[in-house]
């Protein structure tokens, strides 16, 4: 194996530990019925929980004993540790995506940890412990889904398109420009499905499952593991006006295949 394979080897083998620590975390409190509602972060909607605090935690002991000199940059701490705001590769963390369904009862949700670099992510994965599912990938080498290959779906024709999406529950101006988004894709697709964790909807893009989704706001941890998935598995990942995903926050769209992207962003837009 040449050193480049077993450095990508070996990051891989990080983020899947780290993923697994915040997941056991999670299974932990979920046998106990839930956990505490710590606080509210933008909104009456989006918690903050001792299971994230404490899965975050998990993770990012994983990620610095492994690789101490490795910036991270995680949800519940927002910020960075282990280098300057610019330093790469640079982690990003999200112990558990989809508090609101965790809390709850509803088993959408997952932990997500991905390493990137200039280029992109490098290494990704979305751990779904409720799902009894978790997806890996690593750049140049595909994506699996429980060890075995995944590729996205081969559907080409835009109207029989199943597509994934999250309300805007954070940036509730946004609620009018999506809801004119929702009508124009509900009656030009084959339907609608909102999951509450992104980071599962983009599993399930480059799974088959679904062969779009789109977001007018997602933070990087949200989304760090998913793009990455969804492109080893054949799909494609742009910004929902263009260009590449990056580490910023921002509006997301993926699909099954590079070609969808133009009629799906004109479909979304209305242009």
């Amino acid at each position: 194996m040449s050193d480049a394979k077993r450095d990508l080897a070996h990051l891989l083998e990080t983020a899947t530990l780290a993923a697994a620590a915040a997941s056991q975390i999670h299974r932990e409190h979920a046998g106990r019925g839930g956990a505490a509602w710590t606080d509210e972060k933008t909104s009456p909607s989006d918690f903050v929980s001792n299971v994230d605090l404490a899965a975050q935690d998990a993770a990012l002991s994983v990620i610095a004993r492994r690789h101490p000199d490795h910036r991270i940059l995680a949800e519940e701490e927002g910020g960075s540790a282990g280098g300057g705001d610019d330093a790469w590769p640079v982690w990003i963390v999200d112990p558990l995506d989809g508090t609101t369904n965790y809390l709850h009862g509803h088993p959408f949700y997952a932990a997500s940890v991905a390493v990137w670099d200039q280029e992109g992510p490098i290494a990704g994965v979305v751990d779904a412990p409720a799902l009894g599912r978790r997806w890996e990938a690593a750049r140049g080498a595909g994506a699996t889904e429980n060890g075995s290959p995944i590729s996205t779906s081969r559907e080409t024709r835009i109207p029989r398109y199943l597509m994934g999406t999250g309300f805007p529950f954070k940036t509730l101006e946004a609620a009018d420009t999506y809801l004119a988004q929702f009508k124009r894709v509900l009656s030009g697709t084959a339907g609608i499905r909102r999951a509450g964790a992104a980071a599962i909807d983009l599993a399930y893009v480059a799974s088959g499952i679904l062969d779009g989704f789109w977001e007018l706001h997602l933070e990087p941890w949200d989304v760090a593991a998913g793009i990455l998935l969804v492109t080893e598995a054949g799909g494609a990942v742009e910004r929902l006006t263009g260009g590449p995903p990056t580490v910023a926050p921002g509006p997301v769209l993926a699909a099954n295949r590079l070609e969808a992207l133009a009629p799906l962003r004109h479909l979304l837009l209305g242009g």
